[in-house]
């Protein structure tokens, strides 16, 4: 992981585009190749960024970039661009962080994944199981699985569905459709509650959220009274 604190000016050219004006920011540039940049505030929420697979590379500025020293460019497969034009740089360092075991899910979520994993039809009529734990090079997938149709689909379980969990499931789909033997693989995002941010991420991406009822699915009735 390569870390760089910059004054730098940030914009993003593709199906839309963003400026970030020239500030003081962290620039994060991780081992799977893709690029974040943050300021001292919104917690874990980068100002902008670029999901991999995507290129990073160095430019030296022209003559009219006045007192810039470099220009980066990080380009995804699609032709979309993060250029950031940078003044000055306070800190540039790199770490080696290894292999990183992953989530360790708690007892709720682990037991949403059996539990759905034995009742695939919760996610569709004709929904069958290709298997749990799917492995990629970025870790496990929760559930792989074919709809109706006979399409592989990617979902991924979490008690509390947030912005983080859309963003992991989008890596995973990233890699698998990648796999001739697979592709093209779509996604569900499948929670017990889905935060109304990762809803409209999730739908911006083509990816289908689930709202899971543990109780129903652990074949516990209801108390509540019923007519029927």
């Amino acid at each position: 992981m390569r870390l760089v604190i910059a004054e730098c000016q940030v914009d993003y050219v593709g199906r839309l585009t963003a400026h970030l004006p020239m500030a003081s920011r962290l620039i994060l540039i991780k081992s799977d190749g893709s690029v974040s940049i943050h300021a001292d505030d919104r917690a874990f929420k980068p100002l902008n960024w670029m999901s991999p697979p995507c290129w990073l590379t160095e430019h030296e500025p022209g003559d009219e970039a006045g007192d810039l020293e470099a220009v980066w460019v990080v380009e995804n497969k699609s032709g979309e661009q993060l250029r950031i034009s940078i003044r000055g740089i306070e800190h540039d360092s790199s770490h080696e962080l290894g292999l990183d075991p992953g989530l360790v899910k708690d007892g709720v979520e682990s037991h949403l994944q059996e539990l759905l994993a034995e009742h695939i039809e919760t996610l569709g009529d004709g929904f069958t199981l290709i298997r749990r734990e799917y492995m990629t090079a970025i870790g496990p997938v929760d559930i792989l699985c074919r709809d109706a149709e006979g399409q592989t689909v990617a979902v991924e379980i979490k008690r509390r569905g947030e912005i983080d969990g859309v963003e992991q499931l989008t890596r995973y789909l990233d890699l698998l459709n990648r796999d001739a033997t697979i592709a093209p693989v779509s996604g569900i995002f499948a929670a017990q509650a889905i935060k109304p941010q990762a809803k409209t991420l999730a739908t911006d991406r083509g990816i289908r959220c689930v709202t899971l009822d543990y109780e129903e699915l652990r074949g516990t009735e209801s108390t509540e009274f019923r007519l029927f």
